[in-house]
């Protein structure tokens, strides 16, 4: 017995001795240490992490919503709230002129050439009249027909109870990745366009409100910015406003030399009526911006393409007389300035992420909901290398679901290099911290990357 028992203390010494030296030489081959990155930080906090727990409305905000709500006495909410919401999800951008004339003088060559083919003797007139009506015919059965949203206070009800709180979850999540990688950010100013209930003001509070002494609402609908400032107001205009120093206007303010140290746009892009409109409406907001633009969409193709139109506006257009030289960076989600790599490599999917969130506690309504939304954040400042660069080290940003193995993490990451790859983060490779890190990631997180060129593959 006691042979048996010095021969399992004999194997265990040298198990542990395997363990350092492999530790030790691991911290050889990958010289990032543990202090370097993590900031001391445990795995799971590392400071890629920018996901949050399942939301929930402040209880002033919930109160308020429910007050109005039970003043309203309106019958089928939760239904009509489910309708809007579907009938928002699958809104498209409208069509643009340029686009319609290209299709419709297409469609008329080709009927123009199919009559020919036929041949005999032909009424030129009277073809002519039937190919107009066919391309008519046509461009209204295939075209999206678009129309402005109108909110009046009964439709602004319905979309209070199927948006506020997937809006609020969407906007605080987008707006904590600047909470989380730059803490020394306090904003004295706000500029909401398109704010609709004042999601963004609350979620802004949320983080800043020690700091933020000027918040200004723009949105074109009188009833909306009623219905906000009564949510400020516990649901009743007799009362205070819960949050102070919020102004509400239905334009933007005139003066170019007029700026905000954050600007957020949540929504809105999508509801302007053409390309012109968006770009001019984008270029407005970068001259309103001191620090940092937000931009939130829908997780659909159309969300995700309106605010990559909106990216390439920003980096690759030079503004003659700006009254603020300095030029935009992209802050996140994208780790680097270059084209949108999943708009070529996976143009069917797009770049998108989820927020768990409590919605409003309507009759029928599930106690837990996700929010699916894409979006975007400029600085004023160059962020080129992302979250804690240095050599060997690249912050990559997780644009999936992680797929946990034994011993091993599936990763699709978009790169520093403008890339999308897809990455097998094991601790041979990549060294322990970095694979526990990994771990701990989830989708839309930042992942500590070091010798991204080992074991990583472009996505076809």
């Amino acid at each position: 017995m006691a042979s048996r028992a010095y021969g399992a203390c004999v194997l265990y010494q040298r198990v542990v001795a395997v363990r350092i030296m492999y530790r030790a030489l691991s911290a050889a081959v990958h010289p990032q240490s543990h202090a370097d990155f993590l900031k001391g930080a445990p795995h799971r906090k590392h400071p890629g992490v920018t996901n949050l727990k399942t939301l929930c409305l402040p209880d002033e905000l919930q109160k308020a919503a429910q007050a109005i709500i039970h003043g309203t006495e309106m019958s089928g909410l939760f239904d009509k709230a489910r309708s809007l919401t579907n009938f928002l999800w699958s809104r498209k951008r409208a069509p643009e002129d340029v686009t319609l004339r290209e299709r419709a003088m297409a469609l008329e060559k080709n009927l123009w050439e199919k009559a020919k083919e036929k041949g005999g003797d032909v009424d030129v007139q009277l073809l002519e009249t039937q190919i107009t009506k066919k391309v008519l015919s046509n461009l209204r059965k295939t075209t999206y027909h678009w129309s402005p949203m109108r909110y009046d206070e009964e439709l602004g009800v319905v979309y209070m109870a199927a948006r506020l709180a997937g809006g609020y979850a969407a906007v605080k999540r987008a707006l904590n990745e600047i909470k989380k990688r730059d803490p020394s950010f306090s904003p004295h100013s706000l500029l909401d366009f398109g704010s609709g209930l004042g999601t963004v003001v609350w979620a802004s509070h949320s983080f800043w409100g020690e700091t933020l002494k000027e918040m200004v609402c723009v949105d074109n609908s009188g009833a909306m910015n009623t219905i906000a400032d009564r949510l400020l107001r516990g649901g009743s205009e007799k009362y205070e406003p819960v949050i102070k120093q919020v102004y509400f206007r239905q334009f933007l303010p005139v003066s170019p030399k007029v700026q905000f140290d954050l600007v957020v746009g949540a929504f809105s892009l999508s509801e302007l009526a053409s390309q012109k409109e968006r770009e001019d409406a984008i270029l407005t907001l970068w001259r309103k911006t001191s620090s940092y633009l937000v931009l939130v969409e829908n997780g659909t193709k159309e969300g995700h393409q309106i605010l990559m139109d909106a990216r390439d506006i920003l980096l690759k257009k030079q503004e003659k007389a700006a009254h603020d030289p300095r030029r935009p960076s992209v802050f996140a989600p994208c780790p680097h300035d270059s084209p949108c790599p999943k708009l070529v490599q996976l143009p069917l999917v797009p770049c998108n992420f989820s927020q768990a969130y409590s919605p409003l506690p309507l009759p029928g309504a599930p106690d837990r909901l996700t929010e699916r939304f894409s979006y975007l954040v400029l600085s004023r400042t160059d962020w080129a290398g992302g979250e804690g660069s240095g050599e060997g080290l690249d912050w990559a940003r997780l644009t999936a679901p992680v797929l946990r193995r034994p011993r091993h993490v599936h990763c699709q990451v978009c790169c520093t290099s403008g890339e999308l790859k897809r990455v097998v983060v094991t601790a041979h490779r990549h060294g322990r911290d970095v694979y526990r890190c990994a771990r701990s990631s989830d989708w839309g997180d930042q992942l500590p990357i070091i010798q991204p060129e080992d074991d990583t593959s472009n996505l076809d």
